[in-house]
């Protein structure tokens, strides 16, 4: 299940892909507002997006955030493991945070084969889902009016 910050995070990107064709930066406000994101959240959230090169942002009046790159070269993958870290269900089949269960003999472990196939279905999905399949199309509509 995604975490509180993940869904933040996941909703500010499809406001910023929406606005990408604008090429310009949007106020962590205007962010907030439209996506309904408490603003202290969301500045926490789009801070260690900042921090992970998917944001830039810009000072002063017209500052703001923006994407780095565009919307279609950031998987989902990338943004959920930023905010929550493995997308795997346990630990022991994580591919990028692998760590062993306690308490569990590998070898005879019933469950861990079973969740190995659930990371892969997910991983195979959200590896194709970019911010560019989320990005808010009520952004582009509003632009080409």
């Amino acid at each position: 299940m995604l975490s509180q910050k993940a869904k933040y995070a996941l909703q500010a990107l499809s406001f910023l892909s929406g606005n990408y064709v604008n090429n310009t930066a949007v106020h962590i406000s205007t962010i907030a507002q439209n996506k309904q994101i408490p603003i202290k959240f969301l500045e926490a959230t789009l801070l260690e997006l900042k921090k992970h090169d998917i944001l830039i942002s810009y000072r002063g009046r017209n500052g703001g955030y923006q994407l780095k790159a565009h919307p279609k070269k950031t998987p989902l993958t990338t943004i959920i493991r930023i905010a929550d870290g493995p997308i795997a269900m346990l630990s022991c089949v994580s591919l990028n945070f692998y760590k062993p269960c306690e308490n569990c003999n590998a070898a005879t472990c019933c469950v861990k084969p079973v969740m190995e196939e659930v990371r892969d279905a997910t991983l195979k999905i959200l590896g194709k889902k970019t911010l560019w399949d989320i990005r808010d199309k009520s952004i582009e509509l509003a632009t080409n009016l």
